[in-house]
């Protein structure tokens, strides 16, 4: 007879291209992760010397006694500075826990269904920028308490959005009056949070399920469902039990013995010894009257003239046995059932 479910050199013949493909991906992310990290940060990064990043006035507030913290999940944000470069990726509960700890906090735009301007030099309008006066604005205005640059940074409370970040960077920071508004608005108080969230940040906040489209969903307990009713459909319909002849006669002292090779095997001579003293009850019991269940002890003990906790301690001892005590409990259990047939 040839066997035919598969050993472990088909198995591993069949999957060790998939494996090999899944070891080439994870490695490859690894190496691009870790470049990524020696490198000198993307835009608005405070470590960046690139046109887009921000070294030039995070170097600047040092310079002017604040200190700038860099971080991609702001936790601790409690009388500082909260400056958020992408607020969109952060969840809104969140955003708003985080701008009610910190001192003051700046959005850098949000997105807003008003209108966008072309970044341009702009003239404050305001007492909020008089002192900084010109500056390179545009982008997304808002709506607010105080409004600036032709509603392009807005403040109410202590929160500032302004809508276009070319004045916190590298490339437009010598520009008009772009390094004293920065300054001014990042450098409220003497620590500042940089908050760099990322498309993972959003994903965090979140479940799995959260992050699923409701059609997906949809189309998932549709697909459960049809699963459901294929899998009734094509089941087997079980009936009573058929009872059919044996093919082969087995002898019982084959049985035994084969049953026995297999506690020797999975190393059951506990349960063994279990199942030997429950079959001299079940024996014993008729033979003497006692009714199935109870406890024939005290009528063995009568009939061998044994002491009734010896041959209960025997019938009833479920304490660890190895093989050469088995064989010992055998040989006992056999003596006194011959006893008490013969008395």
């Amino acid at each position: 007879m040839t066997a035919v479910s598969p050993d472990a050199r088909r198995l591993w013949t069949a999957a060790r291209g998939p494996v090999l493909i899944g070891v080439i991906i994870v490695f490859a992310a690894v190496v691009i992760t870790l470049l990524r990290g020696t490198g000198d940060g993307g835009a608005l990064d405070p470590r960046s010397f690139q046109p887009q990043g921000s070294h030039a006035v995070a170097t600047l507030l040092e310079q002017n006694g604040v200190r700038v913290d860099l971080t991609d999940n702001a936790v601790s944000v409690d009388g500082a500075t909260l400056f958020v470069t992408r607020p969109d990726l952060v969840d809104p509960d969140r955003l708003a826990d985080l701008s009610r700890r910190a001192a003051a906090t700046v959005l850098l735009a949000p997105a807003a269904p008003a209108a966008r301007l072309e970044p341009e030099t702009r003239q404050p309008g305001c007492p909020l920028a008089a002192k900084a006066g010109a500056a390179t604005m545009g982008g997304f205005t808002y709506e607010g308490e105080q409004t600036c640059y032709d509603s392009t940074l807005v403040r109410t409370g202590t929160v500032t959005t302004i809508g276009y970040g070319a004045i916190f960077t590298n490339r437009d920071i010598d520009d008009e009056g772009n390094a004293a508004l920065a300054l001014s608005l990042l450098g409220q108080h003497e620590r500042l949070v940089w908050y760099l969230p990322s498309a993972a940040d959003l994903s965090r906040q979140k479940s799995l399920t959260d992050l699923i489209p409701d059609g997906w969903k949809f189309a998932a307990l549709q697909l459960g469902v049809a699963a459901v009713l294929i899998a009734l459909w094509r089941a087997r319909r079980l009936g009573r039990v058929v009872p059919e002849p044996l093919p082969v006669v087995v002898r019982a002292a084959e049985t035994v013995e084969g049953r026995a090779r297999l506690y020797r095997r999975s190393h059951a001579a506990t349960h063994a010894a279990s199942v030997l003293r429950q079959a001299t009850r079940d024996r014993l019991g008729p033979l003497l009257g006692v009714p199935r269940g109870g406890d024939p002890s005290e009528e063995i003990a009568r009939r061998t003239s044994r002491p009734t906790a010896a041959v209960r301690a025997l019938l009833d001892d479920d304490g660890p046995v190895d093989d050469r005590g088995l064989v010992a409990l055998a040989a006992e259990l056999d003596a006194v059932e011959n006893e008490v047939r013969k008395a």
